[in-house]
């Protein structure tokens, strides 16, 4: 159920930027675009819920963006120049839909040709194709670990640090 109203809300916002036919001039026009950055998990990152937005980028936060991605939270894409992009599309996979390929890509560096819409100071992207994939290249478990030590309860972290 959760999926299907994450899919139908991604189908509406599609169309809504990207224009119904006889609809006014309202709609966003999208600019043709080819963006580097990494597939991210937008709860995480713009929530707050795991920590520091550095923190649920990279390795140190890969298995929970493809969990994220399954249950249908919408992916984005963060620029190493910080800018996020609300993906609504990737080649021919939505992105509430969990898709496989688009669970293979999470937290990898890709760049992107496609389409940016904007309005209202966000930015959504549909990708019409990818035409580089590094993988994964941020390797911030390096830092925060597999699970970051903010995200690990207090009882279990004394339990398996002993701290």
């Amino acid at each position: 159920m959760k999926g299907s109203i994450a899919a139908a809300a991604g189908l509406v916002m599609t169309a809504a930027l990207m224009g119904l036919p006889g609809q006014s001039a309202a709609a966003a026009k999208g600019e043709r675009v080819q963006v580097t950055g990494e597939i991210m998990d937008t709860w995480c990152y713009l929530s707050g819920v795991m920590g520091a937005p550095e923190a649920t980028l990279g390795t140190a936060h890969h298995t929970c963006a493809v969990w994220c991605a399954a249950g249908g939270i919408p992916v984005g894409l963060h620029t190493a120049e910080g800018d996020i992009y609300m993906v609504l599309k990737v080649e021919d996979a939505g992105t509430a839909d969990a898709d496989p390929a688009l669970l293979e890509i999470q937290s990898d560096q890709i760049t992107a040709d496609g389409y940016v819409y904007e309005r209202d100071g966000l930015k959504y992207l549909i990708v019409e194709k990818i035409v580089a994939n590094d993988g994964i290249t941020n390797m911030s478990h390096e830092e925060y670990g597999l699970t970051p030590g903010f995200a690990i309860p207090k009882a279990e972290k004394k339990r398996i640090l002993g701290e």
